[in-house]
């Protein structure tokens, strides 16, 4: 497992549906299962890893208020482990029995999560429910094996998703996943912030924001040219991802 930094730095201070999770719960998965798709546990050859998101997570919670929020989790530049970062920080949420976490995936030109989790998403996800190729979200949301988790993969892989993303039916799904559930917990994946303006749209759908800097992989200027990206009250630190 890649190890995040112990801290987040720089801290600043529609109708429901009739059911968001899938009909049927993925079987839970064992320790080697959830070894192979680099999720956090709460057995002793992962605590490090484990209390470190438990960390996160209690900070944004701290910053997020009572109510759940959507959190933007944005690499500064392509191999950070930002889509490792998501994962966990979502599983973290969902270590908590008393909520829910659904982690989307919005890198559609790079989308990884589904592969990394195991899930097999034969009616698509994300492009495909936004442009109309699936009707119900239900249908794209999937359960993952580790209690209280879902996935909405990316689907349909898209050069630009920029225009869907600011998309109405992209505000409806969100306020759909969050009213599903008072304590949903959102996690939304990120393309790079220095690669493309997705990370910027998305920050519109989002309450708070992590940048992930790999460990030794970018520089304080990129750090800051990526933050400046984004509303200064939304961001709430960065995350130093140390890539083995």
């Amino acid at each position: 497992m890649n190890d995040p930094a112990n801290e987040i730095r720089n801290i600043s201070s529609a109708p429901k549906s009739r059911s968001i999770a899938r009909a049927g719960e993925s079987q839970a998965l064992s320790t080697q299962g959830l070894e192979e798709r680099r999720l956090i546990h709460r057995n002793d050859s992962a605590r490090v890893q484990a209390d470190a998101f438990r960390d996160l997570r209690t900070r944004l919670l701290a910053l997020g208020g009572d109510t759940n929020f959507v959190t933007l989790v944005a690499p500064v530049v392509a191999g950070c482990g930002g889509s490792f970062v998501a994962r966990n920080l979502a599983a973290a949420f969902a270590f908590d029995e008393t909520k829910v976490a659904t982690l989307v995936d919005c890198d559609a030109l790079h989308p990884a999560q589904h592969s990394a989790l195991g899930i097999d998403a034969p009616e698509g996800g994300l492009m495909d429910y936004i442009e109309g190729g699936v009707a119900e979200l239900q249908d794209v949301h999937y359960g993952t094996g580790l209690p209280r988790l879902y996935l909405l993969p990316s689907g349909s892989v898209r050069e630009i998703t920029g225009e869907s993303f600011s998309s109405l039916r992209m505000r409806t799904l969100i306020d759909s996943l969050r009213s599903s559930h008072s304590n949903r917990y959102i996690v939304l994946d990120s393309p790079p912030v220095l690669r493309s303006p997705d990370a910027r749209i998305l920050s519109d759908l989002a309450d708070l924001v992590v940048l992930v800097a790999g460990y030794g992989r970018v520089t304080t200027d990129q750090i800051e040219k990526a933050a400046s990206n984004f509303a200064p009250g939304k961001v709430a630190g960065v995350v130093f991802n140390d890539i083995h």
